[in-house]
C-alpha cells in the first residue's frame, strides 16, 4: 500500500510529516508513504501580517483540494492553521499527542516580557499574541513578523528587534529548543486554537486511510482540541481576530480557559469553565457563548464590521 502524504514545503511542515511517516512504517510494513509537497497561498505572501490578508484556511485550502482531488491520501496540519469549517467530504481523523502548546519568548538581552526596556521592538506575526502583550505592555512597538522560524530568528539577531514570539512546539519540533529563552505563561498568554497539535486531515469516505492513521490518535488531546474548535466555530473566528483557548483533560472532566481581545490589546475577555469529556464540543459552545455575554459580542462586531456577531447568545 502507498501512502501519499500532502505538506507544506517548510522545514517544521516536512519535520512533522516526517515524524507521520515514520510512525506508520514503523507500524506497517506493507505500508509506503510517500511525501508530496504542495505550495499554500499563506507561503506564496511573505510580505504582509496574516491579518491584512484576509480569508480562512491561508496555509491548508490548496493541500485540502489535492486531498479532494485524490492527488493525496492524507494532509497534515499544525491545527491552529485548519479553519473551524472543513470543505464538505473532509474529516479530521486523527489527532497525535500535542507538544508543549505554550507561546516562547527569544530574546538576547532580556530574560522575559517584564523585563523588556521601555518601547521595545518585539516581533510576532500573530494578533493573538500581540493583543495580549499590548494587554501586559502597551509600550512595546510591535512589528509584524512573517517568514519561517529561521528567518525570524535572523532577524532578532540582526539586532533590528529587540525579542521576537514564537510556538514552543515549533522550536522543539525543528530542534531549536535552546533558543528559547523564556515560556511564556498561560495565566498571561493564551495560545491559538490547537497550536501544539497537529490534526491529519482524510476524505470521509476513505475508511482504510482513517483506519491506518487511529493507532496515532491520543484521545485527551482529541478532546482539548475539539473543544477549542468549537469554541473558534461559534466566535466565527480566523486569523484576522485575536482569539485564544486551551483544553485539557484532568481525570474525566475537560478544563477549558478562552479569551477574546481587542487588536491594540485595550481589553482581554477571559474566562473558563469545564466539561464532560464526551461532549467536548458543547464545552467549547458555552464558554464561547459565555464570553460573548462578557462584552466579546461587541468586540467582535466591530473586528467584522457588522452590528452584532450572527452567533446565538446565551440567555
Amino acid at each position: 500500500m502507498i501512502l501519499k502524504i500532502g505538506t507544506r514545503g517548510s522545514k517544521l511542515a516536512l519535520a512533522q510529516s516526517r515524524w507521520v511517516k515514520e510512525k506508520i512504517e514503523s507500524a506497517y510494513r506493507h505500508v509506503r508513504v510517500e511525501l508530496i509537497v504542495i505550495k499554500t497561498m499563506g507561503d506564496k505572501i511573505l510580505n504582509s501580517p496574516l491579518s491584512k490578508i484576509g480569508g480562512k484556511g491561508l496555509f491548508v485550502k490548496e493541500i485540502e483540494e489535492s486531498l479532494l482531488n485524490g492527488q493525496i491520501h492524507v494532509a497534515v496540519h499544525s491545527l491552529k492553521d485548519v479553519p473551524a469549517e472543513l470543505p464538505e467530504g473532509l474529516i479530521l481523523s486523527t489527532f497525535p499527542q500535542r507538544e508543549d502548546p505554550g507561546d516562547a519568548f527569544i530574546s538576547i538581552d532580556s530574560h522575559n516580557l517584564e523585563q523588556l526596556p521601555k518601547s521595545s521592538r518585539v516581533g510576532t506575526g500573530s494578533l493573538r499574541r500581540s493583543a495580549q502583550m499590548l494587554y501586559m505592555r502597551p509600550d512595546l512597538d510591535l512589528v509584524p513578523l512573517r517568514g519561517n522560524v529561521d528567518t525570524r530568528l535572523e532577524k532578532l539577531k540582526s539586532g533590528d528587534l529587540q525579542a521576537i514570539v514564537l510556538a514552543v512546539a515549533g522550536l522543539r519540533r525543528l530542534g531549536l529548543s535552546n533558543r528559547i529563552t523564556h515560556v511564556i505563561s498561560m495565566k498571561e498568554m493564551l495560545p491559538a486554537v490547537g497550536q501544539g497539535a497537529l490534526g491529519l486531515e482524510v476524505r470521509c469516505e476513505d475508511q482504510e486511510t482513517i483506519d491506518v492513521l487511529n493507532f496515532i490518535n491520543h484521545e485527551p488531546t482529541e478532546l482539548a482540541v475539539r473543544a477549542e474548535r468549537a469554541f473558534l466555530k461559534e466566535l466565527e473566528g480566523g486569523c484576522q481576530v485575536p482569539i485564544g483557548a486551551f483544553g485539557r483533560l484532568k481525570s474525566e472532566t475537560l478544563h477549558l480557559e478562552g479569551m477574546v481581545a481587542e487588536t491594540d490589546g485595550s481589553r482581554v475577555i477571559r474566562d473558563s469553565i469545564t466539561g464532560k469529556k464526551d461532549r467536548p464540543e458543547e464545552a467549547g459552545i458555552r464558554l464561547a457563548r459565555r464570553l460573548l455575554n462578557s462584552g466579546a459580542d461587541r468586540i467582535l462586531s466591530r473586528i467584522y464590521g457588522r452590528e452584532t456577531p450572527q452567533i446565538m447568545l446565551e440567555k
